[in-house]
């Protein structure tokens, strides 16, 4: 029996290549059991004709549906299913709905959170996305990174491609981070001390399940990064915010029966306020005089463009006392998920038993790319690159704001990707953000960084990592209207 072109339709929507998109077509009917071992399929040049591509792209998805042996090839007589082929399941696929079971009562623990930043998928297609942590294509480099990616797929690269590192970390990256990236902040480190991560936010959480119980007391900064206090509070530690100055996180302000801190010293999150020298050395004098431990966040180090930034914590610690958390998901891009773990040996030993729990460790081909992407001087050019170009755009940011009256609540003072503004009392930045949706401009509310049950609502977020210099005055004109109407 033969199958009809006719029977093949093209997901204009889908993503991949024709040649990609052509292959799972044909393996999902198969898969489906709509085509059946020994029918022979369309012809190379039938299947182009009616797909309205060419037949060069149809001949190379079935030599490919050829080689996984969903399809054979007799020659002049064409190409069929093959009698190997994966063959579907015996019985039929049923939706499973919630039936009987009461899920409220079922479910033991709840990890939903509060309120939380939005982050719109479809963020690109809004004219003016002053929004934080995405990747701007345009200062992107994806040529090399792909060469990278293509190197770690190599031969020589094999066994760091297909090992089981069971809890450990590919060496090479180890390597490089305990050599090149840990001194550009001061931070001395053995391969023991250093844990490579799935991000900042799944270090923040390994930290927090090893050094914290529903005994021990955990201080956050008020307002904060909203999924670290997510974390904290499904730990079901003892919670207490502190509120923030302009300085930071006071070291004066914290419970006298503190057991852990987490603090973002270079930007705080989302004021971007630094925190200077002198409270930074009162803040180890103080864990060491009341025994407890620091676990310093340092995003966005690498965007310190105004000035050099100021010694981390973890420099600065003379008595074992400071967990350092790093990232390249924000300078190469936020879907990378890769970050890293520094502190004393028995505190990575735990975190390194717990990561093995419960995912082992992270790919090892993503490791080995992200290796290759720093040891050839390709990351350090995007820095650059980038801290240019973020420069450039806050001149005009803040050039615009002033113009236009506006508020600078924070602006960090060695560079970063975001200021953060507060709008005039009983303004809800919320519904501003809202009304601001059909001007094609997207911002970020301030309330979900605040601790509070009632929080503030007149602060949000700018950042000028994602919009171009070009179109940042007339956003910004945009939400300054906006605020005057609203």
């Amino acid at each position: 029996m033969s199958i009809s072109a006719e029977t093949f339709f093209l997901d204009h929507s889908a993503e991949g290549t024709l040649q990609s998109r052509i292959q799972q077509m044909v393996a999902q009917g198969i898969l489906e059991g709509r085509f059946r071992p020994g029918e022979r399929l369309p012809s190379s040049r039938k299947m182009a004709q009616h797909l309205g591509v060419s037949r060069i792209t149809v001949t190379l998805a079935y030599t490919e549906l050829v080689a996984d042996d969903y399809m054979i090839s007799r020659g002049r007589s064409g190409y069929f299913v093959s009698d190997n082929a994966p063959e579907p399941p015996a019985f039929p696929a049923q939706r499973a709905d919630q039936g009987t079971v009461d899920w409220p009562r079922a479910i033991a623990q709840r990890f939903t959170p509060g309120l939380s930043v939005d982050k719109p998928a479809d963020w690109s297609r809004f004219r003016y996305p002053f929004i934080y942590g995405q990747t701007d294509r345009t200062l992107f480099d994806s040529a090399n990174w792909r060469l990278c990616a293509l190197r770690a797929l190599g031969m020589r690269d094999f066994e760091a491609l297909t090992a089981d590192y069971f809890d450990g970390d590919d060496p090479q990256l180890v390597e490089f981070v305990a050599r090149q990236t840990l001194p550009r902040r001061g931070i001395l480190a053995n391969s023991d001390e250093i844990l490579i991560t799935m991000g900042a936010q799944n270090a923040l959480w390994l930290s927090a399940q090893v050094l914290l119980n529903s005994r021990r007391r955990a201080v956050i900064e008020d307002p904060c990064y909203p999924a670290l206090r997510n974390i904290l509070t499904q730990s079901r530690c003892q919670l207490s915010p502190v509120q923030v100055d302009r300085d930071g996180l006071p070291p004066d302000k914290l419970p006298d029966d503190t057991d852990v801190v987490f603090t973002t010293p270079s930007h705080q999150c989302p004021t971007t306020a630094t925190m200077p020298l002198s409270r930074r050395n009162a803040l180890l004098e103080k864990a060491e005089a009341d025994d407890f431990i620091v676990v310093e966040d340092d995003y966005e180090f690498e965007m310190s463009f105004l000035k050099s930034p100021s010694p981390s914590l973890k420099s600065l610690d003379q008595n074992g006392r400071v967990i350092y958390v790093g990232s390249f998901s924000k300078s190469i891009f936020p879907g990378l998920r890769l970050g890293y773990l520094v502190g004393p040996a028995p505190f990575i030993r735990e975190a390194r038993a717990l990561r093995a729990t419960v995912l082992r460790h992270p790919p090892g081909h993503i490791q080995r790319t992200v290796s290759y992407y720093l040891s050839l001087g390709h990351y350090d050019a995007l820095v650059r690159r980038m801290s240019k170009t973020y420069h450039e755009r806050r001149r005009v940011m803040e050039e615009t704001l002033h113009h236009h009256d506006l508020t600078v609540a924070g602006q960090g003072t060695y560079g970063g990707s975001s200021i953060w503004l507060r709008a005039p009392s009983g303004v809800d930045t919320a519904i501003l953000a809202e009304h601001l949706l059909a001007d094609s401009v997207l911002v970020e509310p301030g309330a979900p960084f605040f601790a509070s049950d009632t929080p503030p609502t007149q602060y949000l977020r700018l950042a000028y990592s994602s919009i171009p210099a070009s179109r940042i005055s007339e956003g910004v004109r945009l939400i300054a209207d906006a605020i005057a109407h609203y």
